[in-house]
């Protein structure tokens, strides 16, 4: 925190940019007033939690107060207002009062009639009307926390009766609000899904009238690097912005509330603003609890065809095709899980990827086995540093005493679970891994190991012959070159039957390789 300003980084609730060290989403911003609102849309904002949904409809109220009248209101911890639809209508009615009286007393007495008690929601269409219609500017209606109707028929005729004023607001010209935001995790249709679980049209929503808000919530590096360069205005670490943004989006992919509890956990922390004390902040972020993780593992707990569906993505060797369409799909997008890279179905970031891992090691039937294997072995650290050869070696001799004989479609499913289920009481404590985004969901996996201070970078691949190892070698020493790094470690899984094999030093294009051999099946 500056001592001068007082902004910090802030991870709980609305973000202030009088209080907050912010990344500049006025782009955003003006792409949503332009393109939804001024056009007249009807739209949902609908975004995993914590992603920056309350923040951004504060800064488009904000923004719109300017030349339109603006209700915002929110659902959260509202539930009283759904026990009928008097209560309902009387309860927004009492919300727009309150909104607009300081500011716009003539259009408030509009409102002094009391709610119908037989004919509630039609009260309620003639009062907006009216509203609408006396006001000389265009009126904007915001709802935050839309899961929170979830649970509540009333909330669905009130979606309807919108969904009755935009059709005769475009049919009849009959004023109506310019433009209606539903923010929220869930979309209509899911809310819809949840109500009425039995019905055969689930989807057949109420709110097919919305648009879809297609602009990016999450942040670029060059919109990180807006926020760093105000950090750096009051603190002058001499920081180079854009290397440590490309560090925090390579780690998160611009999840808004890692980008920024990344930040914070440097400056709590006094770390150095550098690439490595990225680093040094995602391994610390990986330690504590939030509530965000927690859902991320309840999610896929709770859901038992998603949760397979995300086993299959992070540890199949097929690639699962991204079709939106598909339910469990669209459910991992809406939970900010997965998204969509190059046609297949990938986990959104390296921080999500690792949570997950640590998840699936910890529930893992071989965690016992792992854990016995590498607690056995005193010398994996030396001087503060891993042995990385030495762990690779004593992590062949584990599977070909565990799992010797196996075929390759075990060792491809399951090879990657088991080495991280090996490294991670190793440099439990004290180190942490992540896996290289560019290689998930291939055949083989590039994982970077921190641990006092060093990396070490491991490669994981199923040999499929001499030009298939080439090309890994030079895979491996590409990624070599990018972190900074001379030497990098080979972990071969090999059917040793036919064509047997050992592991070995050497040099390729003036990187250092180290390679061992994992004999899923040996020769005798």
């Amino acid at each position: 925190m500056n001592a001068l300003t007082g902004k910090k980084f802030n991870v709980t609730g609305l973000c202030n940019p009088k209080l907050h060290y912010m990344v500049d989403t006025s782009e955003k911003i003006n792409i949503i007033i332009r393109s939804y609102i001024n056009q007249g849309a009807y739209f949902t904002l609908n975004r995993a939690r914590q992603y920056g949904k309350t923040t951004t409809l504060s800064f488009l109220e904000r923004e719109l107060e300017k030349d339109n009248i603006v209700i915002r209101m929110s659902f959260e911890g509202k539930s009283e207002y759904f026990a009928s639809s008097e209560i309902f209508a009387g309860a927004i009615r009492k919300h727009i009062i309150n909104s607009v009286k300081s500011k716009h007393k003539r259009l408030s007495m509009i409102w002094d009639t009391p709610v119908d008690q037989n004919f509630p929601m039609s009260y309620l269409q003639e009062r907006i009307t009216e509203f609408c219609e006396s006001s000389d500017k265009n009126v904007v209606l915001m709802i935050d926390e839309v899961d929170h109707a979830s649970d509540f028929d009333v909330f669905l005729d009130f979606l309807g009766m919108l969904r009755e004023m935009y059709l005769a607001r475009v049919d009849q010209n009959i004023p109506a609000f310019q433009s209606v935001i539903l923010a929220g995790v869930h979309d209509i249709k899911n809310l819809k899904r949840r109500i009425r679980p039995r019905e055969k049209h689930s989807y057949n929503s109420p709110w097919n009238i919305a648009a879809e808000c297609e602009v990016d919530l999450s942040f670029s590096p060059s919109e990180i690097v807006t926020m760093l360069n105000s950090y750096e205005n009051d603190h002058t670490t001499g920081m180079d912005a854009n290397a440590v943004a490309e560090r925090i989006f390579y780690y998160t992919n611009g999840y808004p509330y890692l980008v920024s509890s990344l930040c914070k956990i440097m400056d709590d922390a006094s770390l150095n603003w550098s690439p490595k004390g990225v680093d040094k902040a995602e391994g610390r972020l990986l330690k504590k609890d939030n509530s965000l993780f927690d859902d991320v593992i309840k999610n896929i707990e709770n859901i038992e065809s998603f949760s397979n569906l995300v086993r299959q993505v992070i540890l199949g060797d097929t690639s699962v095709t991204f079709e939106k369409r598909n339910p469990v799909i669209d459910l991992g997008v809406m939970y900010g899980i997965l998204i969509e890279k190059n046609g297949k179905a990938r986990i959104s970031n390296i921080i999500f990827e690792t949570v997950i891992y640590d998840y699936l090691i910890s529930v893992s039937e071989t965690r016992s086995l792992t854990v016995k294997y590498a607690e056995e072995e005193s010398t994996f650290i030396r001087n503060d540093k891993l042995d990385v050869d030495s762990i690779l070696r004593k992590f062949a001799k584990f599977m070909r005493s565990e799992y010797r004989d196996r075929d390759s479609a075990f060792i491809e499913r399951q090879g990657r679970l088991l080495f991280l289920s090996f490294l991670k009481p190793i440099i439990n404590g004290t180190g942490h891994y992540a896996v290289e985004p560019e290689t998930r969901g291939s055949r083989r996996m590039d994982i970077v190991v921190f641990f006092g201070g060093e990396e070490y970078v491991i490669e994981l691949k199923i040999w499929r012959g001499e030009k298939a190892a080439e090309r890994g070698y030079e895979q491996l020493i590409g990624y070599l070159e990018s972190r900074g790094q001379t030497k990098g470690f080979m972990l071969s899984f090999t059917d040793n039957k036919k064509l047997p094999r050992s592991g070995k030093t050497f040099l390729f294009n003036g990187f250092e390789i180290s390679e061992t051999i994992v004999a899923y099946r040996d020769w005798e």
